[in-house]
């Protein structure tokens, strides 16, 4: 089935302003009716918690209510139905399909709001490979943008992560790497990207979103973006660092939609002929490095531990 992964999220929150301004200052753009999207079109959702267009809560503290998924085409959504009508209630509301997988998640098919981006990476020179930046042009630019670029995956906490695994595979997903007792990260058919969904297997009345988060256009982009955030006053959770499992750059930081909230940025791509690795989970396994922030500074006087000179 070519789901291609997340087209939106949809929250039902406590604080309306304050998750419209988070959102604001983490870079997506206000498209009306509280969307908040990224380059690509693809974007997070805000609702009043009582709205009573939102699918039910899932009766933990957890405040996402819906994940969309973006698909190729209308036959897509056809064979989605067809599956999925076996065993439990479809909804088809105009193009979108909705129903709720075995873990309680609400779900939501549509064909993708996605718009094809033609933007540069991030390029880099090294010793013994051809510049990638021409004479003259720095890799350092105070005014980029450094703005989102795409939903790129969520991550839920679930009770039960081998019979959610079970559920999604139905639909195509396949397994990349896993870490043992804890759960799967799981990409669909419609994409290369390591993951668009991990799984995290924690008591019942801790289930819900534990992160999302976009893809930006390389490290420097996430690095200054998160920087950007801090210097607004957004409190660091995690990061920044680079992931093991994916590779991708991450930075995580608080916010008031019950969830973390992540930058992230070169994620690993896999094809049929990627065999799946395992890892207990922990610090070494799930980061190749991590950086702590810290206030600009600049030496001002003799290392820690130097002598006085005499």
């Amino acid at each position: 089935m070519n789901i291609l992964g997340p087209d939106a999220l949809v929250f039902g929150v406590d604080d309306l302003p304050a998750c419209r301004q988070y959102l604001t200052d983490y870079g997506l753009r206000d498209a009306g009716n509280d969307f908040f999207e990224a380059l690509d079109g693809t974007g997070i959702v805000l609702r009043a918690k009582d709205d009573a267009t939102l699918a039910p809560a899932m009766g933990t503290a957890s405040m996402l209510r819906e994940t969309v998924y973006g698909v190729a085409d209308a036959a897509t959504l056809d064979a989605i139905e067809a599956e999925l009508r076996r065993d439990r209630e479809v909804r088809r509301d105009g193009g979108v399909l909705r129903c709720v997988d075995d873990l309680g998640f609400a779900l939501a098919f549509q064909v993708s709001v996605r718009r094809p981006l033609a933007l540069a990476a991030e390029a880099i020179n090294a010793p013994g490979a051809a510049p990638q930046r021409a004479p003259n042009v720095t890799a350092v630019d105070d005014r980029l943008p450094a703005l989102p670029r795409s939903l790129s995956h969520v991550v839920y906490f679930v009770p039960d992560a081998a019979k959610a695994e079970a559920f999604y595979t139905r639909l195509g997903f396949v397994c990349t790497d896993r870490f043992l007792g804890v759960g799967p990260f799981l990409r669909p058919a419609g994409t290369q990207e390591h993951h668009t969904l991990f799984m995290i297997q924690t008591p019942p009345f801790m289930k819900g979103c534990e992160h999302f988060t976009f893809h930006m256009g390389g490290p420097t982009e996430l690095l200054l973006a998160g920087t950007r955030f801090v210097d607004k006053g957004y409190q660091s959770f995690w990061g920044p660092g680079r992931h093991r499992f994916g590779s991708n750059w991450f930075w995580y930081f608080n916010s008031p939609l019950g969830c973390h909230v992540e930058y992230d940025a070169d994620m690993d791509r896999h094809d049929e002929h990627w065999s799946a690795r395992e890892a207990p989970m922990g610090a070494d396994a799930s980061q190749l490095f991590l950086f702590q922030h810290r206030e600009k500074w600049a030496p001002s006087g003799p290392p820690p531990g130097a002598k006085p000179a005499h």
